[in-house]
């Protein structure tokens, strides 16, 4: 009898032991599969990083040869601009490069309003560019109440009511309003009423680059219209300026002034647009066995064609 319970203990363990070691392979073999689709993800990451760095590079050579064509066919009696009917600004369809696919798009800052401009480097208010954000916002059915937030954050510290704002200490976590020019034009998130919503709609025609004027020849309707008063007011005018470039761009201030329907606002007008651009932002997406990588980056482009990195930002 004692020698019966020995061996039940015996199979016992021993049936233990299997049960451990048959634990311990499963526990290796799921480590290792693992291991290997985390290395394999890895690589297809940094893959498809590679191939949306080199739609960026497409897109810096794309404007390189743009700028080279313009300086060959400056004369005298035409001068250069950046317009939709340039070859950066055609969309381009992906590119299936080695097992994956890129893709890139560009896009001038100066299309957009400088978001920067409504405070002055002194610190005051520009009431001019604040009217046209405000212009902006109503055409976009946006609370124009939101501008006075911008104003306050993009103001040195103490000017125009910035800087303590108990709205930003009261959040958690807590932080201090920017009190300067916003880098990116992310910062806007931050600014008190704005949500994800609201950022989604104003972001595509707002920029943080210093361009002076807006480009009349690539900005949207919407830009156009926030530009004068009376384009808010007569859609026939923005209309008539978007249909004119179509057919040949403007390549000075002066052709809108001489559109029939424009009138009396065309010398304001022309003070307020531009038909060069200086920043441009291009747009690479790569995309490599399920992995996505997109980098954004913007460019001050010189007039040989150099391009001077300004913000870069990966997804």
């Amino acid at each position: 009898m004692r020698r019966s319970n020995e061996r039940g203990v015996a199979i016992l363990a021993v049936l233990l032991g299997i049960a451990l070691m048959t634990l311990i392979v499963v526990d290796f073999a799921m480590t290792s599969g693992l291991g290997f689709v985390s290395a394999a993800n890895q690589a297809n990451e940094l893959r498809a990083g590679y191939l949306s760095r080199s739609g960026i590079s497409m897109g810096l050579a794309l404007l390189a040869a743009d700028a080279r064509s313009k300086q060959q066919q400056t004369t005298t009696t035409s001068s250069p601009c950046e317009s939709l009917n340039d070859v950066w600004a055609v969309p381009f369809p992906p590119m299936d490069v080695e097992g994956g696919s890129v893709s890139l798009s560009i896009v001038d800052e100066a299309r957009k309003l400088p978001i920067n401009s409504m405070v002055n480097q002194a610190g005051t208010p520009n009431q001019a560019a604040i009217a046209k954000m405000q212009r902006l916002f109503t055409i976009l059915d946006v609370n124009v109440d939101l501008i006075q937030g911008i104003i306050q954050w993009i103001s040195p510290n103490g000017a125009n009511g910035a800087g303590g704002d108990s709205f930003y200490a009261g959040l958690i976590p807590p932080y201090a309003p920017r009190n300067g020019p916003m880098p990116t034009i992310a910062d806007l998130q931050m600014v008190e009423g704005f949500n994800q919503a609201i950022f989604n709609r104003v972001s595509p025609f707002l920029t943080v680059m210093p361009e002076t004027a807006v480009n009349v020849n690539t900005a949207s309707p919407q830009v156009i219209a926030s530009l004068e008063p009376e384009l808010t007011e007569d859609q026939k005018i923005v209309q008539e300026i978007i249909q004119a470039r179509t057919i040949r761009p403007f390549t000075q201030p002066t052709d809108i002034m001489n559109l029939p329907d424009v009138g009396p606002v065309g010398p304001r007008l022309s003070r307020d647009v531009a038909m060069r651009s200086q920043f441009f932002t291009v747009v690479g997406t790569g995309s490599f066995a399920g992995a996505r990588k997109i980098i954004t980056a913007t460019f001050h482009r010189e007039t040989s064609g150099i391009g001077t990195l300004a913000a870069w930002h990966e997804d």
